[in-house]
């Protein structure tokens, strides 16, 4: 099975991709995140995939308990959500995939002790190409959709606390992230346009 990652940042392939029952995961060159890709079953009726599972996802490297799904519809082509994420000790590592539609999904280091602290990685995903993005504790998330009526679901190792959610400047020009929309057509709502940028960012992770 080969991983075609024709959009957004590039696979580690000096590293064989870890492998575990239905599911293929790649590296990047920041540590942490990975690219999954689950096996599907097509036939004349549809297909047939295994979204997840603790036994193989734990071989892959894989090891939080995930407490909450959470789905969400965006109708309009280019809305930005995000970025956004949980501070400790409330802070959530994710797992997203999209049910319907097509996104360039954006995840950003903000572990200080990182020496990638402020880098990116990106990856497009799809209902077609059933690909997933793990995203562990320590980044900020963030996506655009490509396509209308675009559905994500996501799974999260904390359940939501307000008292520790932040959020970073999807348009900060420090962070250079490759959005496929222009500031004034993206569709955002009221919270993402006042996130402040990183260099206002106090401390998150270690």
């Amino acid at each position: 099975m080969a991983m075609d990652n024709s959009v957004g940042t590039p696979v580690d392939t000096s590293q064989a991709p870890r492998v575990s029952g239905n599911f293929m995961a790649w590296r990047f060159a920041i540590p942490g995140p990975l690219m999954v890709q689950p096996k599907r079953f097509d036939d004349h009726r549809g297909f047939f995939l295994e979204s997840y599972s603790t036994r193989d996802y734990a071989a892959l490297g894989v090891t939080e308990s995930f407490v909450q799904d959470n789905h969400s519809l965006s109708a309009a082509v280019g809305t930005v959500r995000g970025l956004h994420f949980q501070v400790p000790p409330r802070a959530q590592a994710k797992l997203v995939r999209v049910l319907r539609g097509r996104l360039l999904d954006i995840v950003v280091d903000l572990r200080r002790s990182s020496p990638h602290y402020g880098q990116h990685v990106a990856a497009e995903l799809s209902a077609e190409n059933a690909v997933q993005l793990y995203i562990p504790t320590g980044f900020a998330h963030g996506f655009c959709t490509l396509e209308p009526n675009t559905e994500i679901v996501y799974k999260v190792s904390d359940f939501y606390a307000p008292e520790c959610d932040r959020g970073l400047a999807w348009d900060d020009p420090e962070l250079a992230l490759p959005w496929p929309v222009r500031a004034a057509a993206a569709q955002l709502s009221d919270k993402d346009r006042r996130q402040p940028r990183l260099a206002d960012l106090p401390p998150c992770f270690d």
